[in-house]
């Protein structure tokens, strides 16, 4: 006796229940799947998953490459490749930092206040239960990844494949310690990337100030105490008679001597022509610094506030020595005038929004171009292709104008760099080499000049440093069966936002370490905003919990809703209305289902059916469906093959063709109803395959029930299918043809 169906879909009760059964058959591992439809010699499809930050529990974001990877993967599947997606999570250095930081405040602690080993060892605790609350929500979305394989970016083995490229970068002469300038979070106190680092239009007093017989603008007359040069443009005339020359200056803490010095660099647009040049607090400066050999005099500390350089100024942050600067040059005379209409980009933290302050230190660099040129034959060979195409050229650009990164950070949480250093430095050899001694294990003295005071280096690896590994290393980099058999990968989905972050590491570091693409693929989405197309955040309440809503319609609800159009790289759309509008679509699935089950006869499979003309054209019609959304499949065109399959669905089948078969199920001629008969489920089944990989749980559950109504099974049989491993589950269905 087949199961009978509610009237209406509950998702609730079905979810878990097809979930468990997919997940205990075993199919999700590529090694386990069927050898009759999946040999070994099958072609595999790989997706490694980006690997969610195991903070805190999943956005909406994350449902959107929950959804797009499972759907490759499902499809895939079924076109008999032996697909792996393989899942994981990432410790996220600085992000979970900045979480733990948070809840340490609202305990009225900092993490200063504990002690090293203590804080990592609550970190990791922290980090360990939201990975599994995490992995719980993944699975509530349907992902259909290998459990068996699931990674963690500090698992032993990650972190020694993580360790192995520094030890190689380094030994190759492309990873070094030296001081440079570095974006620095007063508040979280560490450096930050480049790429960390987010710009803000502001409005600030522009000060003109005299310097001797010139005069020069500057939004930072705090940090004229650190000024070494003052530099013009080399085909400004105005200025000629100075340049090379060192003039005479009053400064608030008494008379100095300053060199004017010519610098393609400097805009003879901007203010006077003239900009005082602060190698130790302005990256531009800097680079003019090493290109002229000046003296980097730094005079704000680590925690923004002036130095013992700067007199009577020091002990002051940053903004409050700004305004007394300009007071007391204001009273001095030195204060020409001031601009309070000035704009311009202001770098701040991404996280916290604090005004980052460049500062000189020594920090960990690896040298991108030699990487980087590599990356970009990559992409002009057509070896990786990026989808959309036009990102290509916002890769290309960024590659072009690459700087080196700063892997190292000021935190606790993360991967420690396996470097030590000497507190001594006694021999020269030994401050050629900044005292660094890069080595797997502790050595018991300074290689280069003997001393014993050695100190591990405190820092942690940038956290892209070692996800810019995931893809090789998460295979077993360089010997195991699974990297020779899944490497290189087949797609990286991902947003568009992280194409620098990340997908450009990936490509770097993969080619770098194995010789090889880490993938074949790059398909970019957007970032998830609301009907009023904007962007989601708590504090504007516009904030969807793709758990919550799953909850209410349906997971299938929101995958549909998060697909149907979702075009890549551009920004989703996404309104609880639009979910609500594809749970009704589930709905009617079900009556449809419902409709065909209730009016099947199985004595009509003995008659013969005569189709109609009518009946052949919908039968190709059919054939024309599967063409088509196996072909937006094969071209990633997910949000095409989702629209197409919900029209056909809902306008063509419900509407035109099961009301035009109605009166024919219940006529005389037991020909024309088996044909009847025959073609609704013909297109039925057809209909669930094509939806599976869209809506996995709804279409594995009608699934299930129409072979149970086709092919009952009684006694001792109906056990023996139940518990059969190998029992029909669509997800491992041939895909139709």
């Amino acid at each position: 006796m087949a199961t009978e169906l509610e009237k209406a879909y509950q998702s609730k009760k079905v979810e878990d229940k097809i979930y468990r059964r997919w997940e205990s058959s075993g199919f999700f591992n590529p090694d386990q799947l069927p050898s009759i439809r999946y040999p070994l010699s099958a072609k595999p499809f790989t997706v490694i998953m980006p690997p969610p930050n195991a903070n805190g529990p999943l956005h909406i974001g994350h449902a959107v490459f929950v959804t797009l990877q499972d759907i490759m993967i499902r499809f895939w599947r079924m076109r008999g490749r032996r697909a792996l997606w393989l899942p994981g999570a990432d410790h996220a250095g600085f992000e979970t930092q900045v979480v733990f930081d948070k809840k340490l405040e609202k305990q009225g602690r900092h993490r200063s206040d504990i002690p090293r080993d203590q804080l990592y060892a609550r970190m990791l605790e922290f980090t360990l239960e939201n990975k599994k609350v995490m992995e719980a929500q993944l699975r509530k979305l349907g992902a259909s990844c290998d459990w068996s394989r699931e990674r963690f970016t500090l698992d032993p083995e990650i972190v020694k494949i993580v360790t192995d490229t520094f030890f190689k970068l380094y030994e190759d002469g492309l990873l070094y310690r030296g001081e440079r300038i570095v974006n620095w979070c007063v508040k979280h106190q560490t450096t930050l990337s480049d790429l960390e680092v987010r710009y803000e239009e502001r409005t600030d007093p522009l000060y003109y100030i005299k310097y001797g017989p010139l005069t020069l603008a500057t939004v930072r007359p705090e940090t004229k105490f650190g000024d070494t040069a003052v530099a013009v443009h080399p085909s400004d005339r105005r200025f000629r008679q100075y340049v090379g020359k060192e003039i005479e200056i009053e400064t608030l803490i008494g008379p100095s001597k300053i060199k004017v010095i010519t610098d393609e660099a400097v805009d003879p647009k901007f203010g006077t022509g003239v900009i005082k040049v602060t190698p130790a607090h302005d990256p531009a400066d800097f680079e003019i610094g090493k290109r002229h050999n000046l003296e980097v005099r730094s005079v704000i500390g680590k925690d923004g506030s002036l130095n013992e350089k700067t007199g009577p100024y020091a002990g002051l942050k940053v903004a409050a020595a700004r305004q007394k600067v300009a007071e007391d040059m204001q009273k001095k005379g030195l204060l020409v005038k001031v601009d309070p209409t000035y704009k311009h980009n202001v770098a701040v933290c991404y996280k916290c929004g604090t005004v980052v302050e460049p500062l000189v230190m020594p920090q960990w660099f690896v040298k991108m171009q030699p990487l980087a040129a590599k990356a970009t034959t990559a992409v002009e060979s057509g070896k990786i292709r990026i989808i959309p195409e036009r990102y290509k050229k916002v890769y290309f650009h960024w590659l072009k104008n690459i700087s080196d990164w700063n892997i190292s950070r000021q935190i606790v949480w993360g991967i420690r760099i396996p470097a030590w250093l000497c507190q001594e430095m006694r021999n020269p050899k030994c401050k050629v080499q900044n005292g660094v001694i890069v080595s797997r294990t502790p050595p018991v003295s300074c290689l280069h000049c003997g001393s014993k005071e050695l100190i591990q280096d405190p820092d942690v690896l940038d956290t892209w440093f070692s996800s810019g590994q995931w893809p090789y290393a998460v295979l077993g980099y360089p010997d195991s069966k699974d990297f020779k058999t899944f490497y290189p990968t087949d797609v990286m989905e991902t947003g568009y936002d992280i194409l620098f972050f990340w997908v450009a590491r990936m490509i770097m570091l993969g080619l770098y370490s194995t010789g090889k693409v880490p993938f074949r693929t790059v398909y970019l989405h957007g970032l998830v905003r609301d009907k009023d197309r904007q962007k989601m955040s708590k504090s504007k309440g516009n904030v969807i919990d793709p758990l919550g809503v799953a909850e209410l319609y349906g997971t299938d609800a929101v995958r549909m809703a998060l697909t149907v159009g979702n075009l890549p790289g551009q920004d989703i759309i996404i309104s609880e209305e639009k979910i609500r509008g594809y749970r009704n679509f589930a709905n009617k699935l079900w009556n449809i289902h419902r409709f065909i089950m209730l009016n099947y006869r199985p004595t009509l499979t003995k008659t013969k059916p005569r189709l109609s003309a009518g009946d052949k054209r919908r039968v190709t019609e059919l054939k024309s469906l599967v063409k088509k959304t196996t072909e937006y499949l094969e071209q990633f065109k997910f949000h095409h093959a989702s629209d197409l399959l919900y029209h056909y669905t809902w306008h063509t089948f419900a509407d035109k063709i099961i009301e035009s078969v109605k009166p024919r199920l219940s006529g005389e001629d037991h020909a024309d109803r088996a044909a009847a008969q025959s073609l609704l489920i013909e297109i039925h089944q057809t209909v669930l395959k094509l939806l599976h990989p869209f809506m996995p749980f709804i279409t594995e559950e009608l699934w299930q029930n129409l072979h149970e109504v086709k092919s009952p099974a009684k006694g001792e049989a109906r056990q023996r299918r139940q518990k059969s491993k190998v029992k029909s589950l669509l997800m491992i269905e041939p895909w139709p043809r």
